[in-house]
């Protein structure tokens, strides 16, 4: 008897849209060729990497703790330890996640999965081989680090996001290639444990993705914390030397440096999971080799969608993937099924001071042809945000001049990655900003920043 839902890969997408499958009543199975489930975000991706930033935030603070009045003599950062943490975090959720399927009566499958159409999925696990049957099939195979041409992952001393959590000890140096979110976290964990820092960009910012004003005071918080960022930059005659790392920078003047490092983390980006999953074999159409999909996940290909990171023209968020996987089942499963707001969708940067935003920038707001007003509010002027010894940053708030639509919000500051929360809610119930200004905000926290900087927007903040 075929399945209801054959779903491939158990990333945060997968793994919740088996769950909403098996809470429909649908006869689900998960395919993971990885002996844990959960995927690139909870085995090496956000978790593992929010686990260090952790540790980092309370190591910094136990660095400065005299500040508050708390004398430590000598603190010993004992790194071992703190992997041995990040690991037993990463364990317990991957565990959960196959307790979470076994509850919802999904059968898990392990193996490498390949289309054959048809409705057929072929699982190879070792020597053995079966052939599975669904009426539905969902694609959730995500997405791998690049590499720079030339160049192979070395445990090492080249690294990508896998090998760097692997880690045994902190480097005394590391140069960092590419400053979107993976590698500014990575700069802010290992600065903060005592390694001499070096990102470098090619684009004209870090954080390109983001705000402008964002970008600037990232970078400025990390000159300050002594990162060097170089933007516009490039790094030519990548060479492993012994157990070090050599490479030619050549900075947005055209001057050109010899730099040599422990480590080398390439941050340049991630690539689908594409290949070798039996695509020829169905009407799948790829778009420099991400799969297009309708607004309900739909592919080409009748009773085949695709969710997360694979897919065209979607952020490479997990809480997009999660919300695809459950528009994807809700559509096959005959419920109601409301598509992805691109432009409510939160994306979140946890470095030192952190980032979150949602909505547009302020240049794509007004290269729409949008009037905006601006509302901006500096977290020196936020009590909670001093008390906790973080008042760096401001949030931005881009509004409709006219009728005073929130069109984006961009946070940067203490808990940058919650508070971002209120002004999604706030978008998805479509409040103006003068609803925004009449919400209570709680005295003191660090939300009330928020409702600050929507007071702002008309110059109207009390604060700053």
């Amino acid at each position: 008897m075929p399945y209801d839902l054959i779903v491939i890969g158990s990333g945060p997408g997968g793994y919740s849209a088996a769950i909403r499958a098996g809470q429909y009543g649908l006869k689900t199975a998960i395919v993971e060729r990885q002996p844990k489930l959960g995927g690139t975000c909870l085995l090496v991706g956000c978790i593992p990497t929010k686990s260090l930033l952790q540790t980092a935030d309370i190591w910094e603070r136990f660095v400065h703790s005299e500040q508050e009045g708390i004398h430590c003599e000598s603190p010993r950062l004992d790194y071992p330890k703190v992997k041995e943490r990040k690991d037993g975090i990463v364990n317990k959720h991957s565990n959960g996640v196959a307790m979470l399927l076994k509850r919802a009566k999904v059968e898990r499958i392990g193996g490498f999965a390949t289309l054959q159409g048809g409705g057929r999925v072929e699982v190879k696990s070792g020597p053995e081989t079966q052939i599975l049957e669904a009426r539905n099939i969902i694609v959730a195979t995500g997405s791998e680090a690049r590499m720079l041409p030339g160049l192979t992952p070395d445990p090492e001393v080249i690294l990508t996001n896998i090998e760097i959590l692997n880690l045994s000890a902190v480097p005394r140096s590391l140069v960092i290639i590419g400053a979107g979110a993976v590698g500014v976290e990575f700069a802010s964990i290992f600065k903060r444990f005592g390694t001499d820092v070096t990102v470098i960009e090619m684009l004209p910012r870090i954080v390109p993705l983001e705000d402008e004003d964002i970008s600037k005071e990232l970078e400025r918080n990390f000159r300050k914390q002594k990162i060097r960022v170089e933007t516009g930059a490039r790094a030519e005659n990548i060479q492993k030397v012994g157990k070090c790392v050599r490479l030619t920078l050549t900075t947005r003047e055209g001057k050109q440096e010899q730099l040599e490092a422990e480590k080398l983390l390439v941050a340049v980006g991630r690539k689908p999971n594409s290949d070798n999953i039996g695509i020829e074999h169905t009407r799948i159409q790829l778009d420099r080799g991400y799969i297009r999909t309708d607004e309900y996940q739909r592919t080409a290909e009748p009773g085949i969608y695709a969710i997360g990171d694979v897919v065209a023209g979607t952020p490479q968020l997990a809480h997009v993937a999660t919300r695809e996987g459950m528009i994807a089942v809700a559509h096959m499963a005959g419920k109601p099924a409301v598509p992805v707001n691109k432009n409510r969708i939160p994306a979140c940067t946890y470095t030192e001071p952190g980032i979150g935003n949602v909505g547009m920038t302020e240049a794509q707001a007004r290269a729409a042809g949008r009037k905006v007003k601006i509302g901006r509010f500096p977290f020196a002027g936020n009590s909670r945000a001093t008390i906790l010894g973080h008042h760096e940053g401001f949030i931005k708030v881009v509004a409709d001049e006219q009728y005073g639509e929130i069109l984006g919000v961009h946070i940067i500051g203490p808990e940058a990655f919650e508070l971002i929360a209120e002004a999604v809610a706030a978008m998805e119930a479509e409040a103006t900003v003068e609803v925004m200004m009449q919400t209570i905000h709680a005295h003191p926290t660090l939300y009330e920043a928020v409702g600050e900087a929507f007071n702002a927007v008309y110059g109207l903040s009390i604060n700053a």
